[in-house]
């Protein structure tokens, strides 16, 4: 599902809202997630997941094609741990349509 798919199903879903209305309150819920992890805050949605930051050091990679030794530089990269609540119902049996 991407985000505008999202969007749309809320909007279905809560036909009080408008869509543009719906759309900006998605629209604020990623931007405040991405700006605690920009502050190196952990952000805890209960039943569904956490989302955090983690760190990668800098290493010496190698180019697949020519086999030459590169070097990477540290960098930090999202990182999202599943819920119980979630874990639960994914492995309860649910469809996931395969």
């Amino acid at each position: 599902m991407i985000k505008s798919e999202l969007v749309s199903r809320l909007a279905e879903r809560n036909p009080h809202l408008y869509q543009r209305d719906v759309e900006h309150i998605v629209n604020a819920v990623l931007d405040e997630i991405t700006s605690a992890l920009t502050r190196g805050d952990r952000v805890e949605l209960r039943g569904f997941g956490a989302f955090s930051v983690k760190n990668r050091p800098a290493r010496t990679g190698r180019n697949p094609r020519t086999g030459q030794k590169v070097a990477v530089t540290e960098k930090y990269v999202p990182f999202f741990k599943t819920g119980k609540e979630m874990r639960e119902r994914l492995n309860d049996g649910v469809d996931l349509g395969d």
